[in-house]
């Protein structure tokens, strides 16, 4: 099938740029087609985020958002911080002295897999072509060795290679131009970044593993509108960073989740068995009492800010969102900035289409989007993520609240993160160990008890989609060394070392669980873990995280 544009995924990125397009061609009479694949079995399926939501490039997409109809209900009336020094208690940081990135006046606490349904309704509406069920699997060249466009998985391929009755092959997209907005750590993303060495003179990339819930709880302890951040406790006790959120949606519900930085050194940590923990501080548990849990997910973030941002462009596409990794981190914020960059990339893309160009390198995309506020706003607070590394969440803080609040981050150096997430572990030998506790099944729960609410599904007897490059490493190295991490960091339970009867050891891959988060294929300490993506609709089934 031939496109002017192909776009690989349906979040926020690549459906902001889908409206846009279209947008353009109703308004310059100048018809630009518009082909959107989404993995998920719908759109929204895939997309979990805290979130609160800027709404910057909203107004600026559709002005007349409300009019119709966009799912923003929930406007925020009160921003608290805590520090959480033990168990047991926390310091309310008063809000003069929080980063003034934690001001989320005027903004709102949404589901974000919901206003992706919504961005779809309206790209669809204007004319853009949107596949959910279609997973890109591979990247098509030209043979002058540009972007050409993308060829979907094929369908009904068995565990070991054969095809299975209902067969169905993979379909090319060819493109003048293709936009990658897989989210965080795009398989296709990555391939690109390495092929034209995108990320050449930056920073590693750098991530945190999100972990959430959202509960219905007691009227009477639910106060609409309210946002609570928290740092400290249970990951200060283990000289790991990263922060929570607690966020009073409409309905009577919470969601709630625990960010834990991928830059981790104890390869004993949980970043699962830690959020359960959070739950059951006094500041976050007076509000789950009574309550019950309506479902569960994880995603990665990336939160390298421009230090680590690649080149966005290449010979016929452009990586757009957190795709290229566009999340201010300073914020916790990241829909709209990946909004906008997929805005610019409409319009960069739009005139050359209507140029009469094809496949050449947009480079005038990174002029526009360089000029963008998007841009100057992560400029500003690119110190943000580097000082929490440098010196930890306490100092760190302290530093971006002189950084921020009193320079503006205008102060005249940029600080670097060199080491890539992988490579921190220290040996388990030479580490903690920790006791986690046992679930009570009220408040905490057990891994594959979550997993069943995230409603994740992969079809049976498919190709494993969670690849090893040498499958001696988890038991031959992974193991000695780290204890095989993958045990731990995995959110779902996909990786086991199960005993045999005759005494020896098997690392086994439940493939069936994964939420598709990624953290495997950046944790791991060989990176011997690489995600492709599975059969088209397989994972989570979000239903408004």
């Amino acid at each position: 099938m031939e496109f002017d544009i192909v776009i690989v995924g349906a979040g926020p990125a690549g459906l902001a740029a889908a409206c846009r397009i279209r947008q353009l061609s109703e308004e310059t009479g100048k018809d630009v087609s518009v082909c959107v694949v989404e993995k998920g079995s719908e759109v929204g399926a895939h997309i979990l985020s805290g979130a609160v939501l800027e709404p910057t490039a909203l107004n600026e997409l559709f002005p007349d958002w409300k009019e119709k109809g966009a799912p923003l209900n929930t406007p925020v009336t009160e921003d608290k911080i805590f520090l959480m020094t033990s168990a047991e208690k926390a310091i309310k940081v008063p809000n003069p002295l929080a980063p003034k990135t934690f001001n989320n006046h005027g903004n709102y606490i949404v589901s974000l897999g919901n206003v992706c349904r919504w961005l779809a309704e309206q790209a669809e509406g204007l004319g853009a072509e949107i596949y959910p069920m279609f997973a890109a699997a591979e990247i098509l060249y030209n043979e002058d060795g540009s972007v050409r466009g993308v060829a979907t998985g094929d369908m009904g391929v068995a565990e070991d290679g054969s095809h299975k009755d209902g067969y169905m092959p993979g379909m090319e997209l060819h493109a003048k131009y293709t936009f990658f907005a897989e989210g965080c750590r795009g398989h296709l993303g990555k391939q690109l970044i390495e092929k034209f060495q995108l990320n050449a003179g930056k920073d590693p990339q750098h991530y945190g593993i999100g972990i959430k819930e959202l509960w219905k709880i007691d009227p009477s302890k639910h106060q609409e509108g309210l946002v609570v951040h928290s740092t400290g406790w249970p990951l200060s006790e283990t000289g790991s960073a990263g922060g929570s959120f607690l966020y009073h949606i409409e309905d009577n519900q919470v969601a709630l989740g625990l960010i834990t930085d991928l830059g981790y050194e104890n390869p004993h940590l949980s970043p699962f068995e830690e959020f359960q923990r959070y739950k059951t501080h006094p500041q976050v548990k007076q509000y789950l009492e009574g309550g019950e849990r309506i479902s569960y997910g994880a995603r990665a973030i990336a939160k390298g800010g421009i230090q680590s941002l690649p080149k966005m462009s290449f010979p016929g596409g452009l990586l757009i969102g957190c795709d290229a990794g566009t999340l201010n981190f300073a914020k916790i914020k990241g829909s709209h900035t990946a909004m906008k960059s997929g805005m610019i990339a409409a319009e960069t893309a739009f005139n050359a289409v209507t140029a009469e160009r094809k496949a050449d390198e947009l480079t005038e995309f990174t002029t526009a989007f360089e000029a963008s506020w998007a841009y100057k706003e992560l400029h500003v607070q690119r110190n943000f993520g580097p000082a929490q590394h440098k010196w930890g969440n306490l100092i760190g803080s302290a530093y971006v609240f002189v950084d921020l609040n009193i320079f503006n981050g205008a102060l005249p150096w940029t600080l670097n993160d060199p080491k890539p997430d992988h490579s921190t572990l220290k040996l388990a030998s030479e580490c903690k160990k920790i006791d986690y506790p046992k679930p009570d099944g009220k408040i905490t729960f057990d891994r594959l008890t979550s997993v069943s609410y995230s409603f994740t599904n992969h079809e049976e007897n498919q190709v494993v989609h969670l690849q090893l490059k040498d499958s001696s490493l988890p038991l031959g190295e992974n193991l000695s060394k780290w204890n095989e991490p993958a045990q731990r960091y995995c959110p779902a339970g996909v990786y086991e070392i199960i005993a045999e009867d005759d005494g020896q050891q098997r690392f086994q891959i439940n493939s069936q669980n994964c939420v598709h988060c990624k953290t495997c294929d950046i944790k791991d300490p060989l990176q011997n873990i690489t995600w492709v993506t599975p059969e088209g609709g397989g994972g989570p089934n979000y239903p408004n995280m």
